[in-house]
């Protein structure tokens, strides 16, 4: 698998590709710009190794406990850390769940000292009409964020798939199983070998 500088090499290199073609397909100057920062964030510190200790872990800084939780509930490279679209969904839900709890516990607090005047159903609604007036900025935002994360899972597939060819060949890159020999009876009591092929 690459190295993580390998890792942000790839993302730096394929930066004017993506704000390239997403400029040529979207004719927009803002949601290119969401899309090459959602990728340089996905593909630097917001990537599918944010379950290990790693170096896209280590750019968190101070912060960085906040994914502890996610690295101890997750196996690494599973398909909920590794996985297209899955992989960049669940850590944006993550991300967004422990903000919310923040945000909540900071305008309660506000609130108790009499700071801040807050009406929920306000918030509530307010929250609704930012996603709804913004949806394509979202959208741009989180598609960028995944093909970041895209270019980290295809590197390590390639990687992988590169080593399996160097040791055995065509071989290594076709799906494999185990070959068993079993028995098959007749009923004129007669045997006979045939192989099974395990997945």
């Amino acid at each position: 698998m690459p190295s993580g500088k390998t890792h942000d090499r790839i993302t730096l290199w394929s930066l004017p590709f993506v704000t390239g073609m997403t400029f040529v397909w979207t004719r927009s100057g803002n949601l290119t710009l969401l899309v090459a920062g959602g990728f340089m964030f996905g593909g630097l510190m917001f990537g599918p190794d944010l379950d290990i200790y790693s170096v896209q872990f280590q750019r968190w800084g101070v912060v960085r406990w906040i994914w502890l939780p996610y690295q101890k509930s997750l196996r690494h490279r599973s398909f909920l850390s590794h996985g297209p679209i899955i992989g960049t969904m669940l850590r944006v839900v993550y991300l967004l769940v422990l903000l919310l709890v923040v945000g909540v516990l900071l305008l309660v607090v506000g609130t108790k000292l009499g700071n801040v005047s807050l009406n929920w159903g306000d918030l509530g609604l307010g929250v609704g009409r930012s996603l709804s007036v913004y949806s394509r900025e979202f959208l741009a935002l989180f598609v960028g964020c995944e093909l970041g994360a895209m270019s980290h899972y295809l590197s390590d597939w390639g990687g992988s798939a590169y080593k399996r060819f160097q040791k055995q060949g065509i071989r290594g890159l076709l799906p494999h199983g185990k070959v068993k020999k079993t028995k098959v009876t007749r009923s004129k009591g007669s045997s006979r070998t045939r192989k099974n092929i395990k997945e």
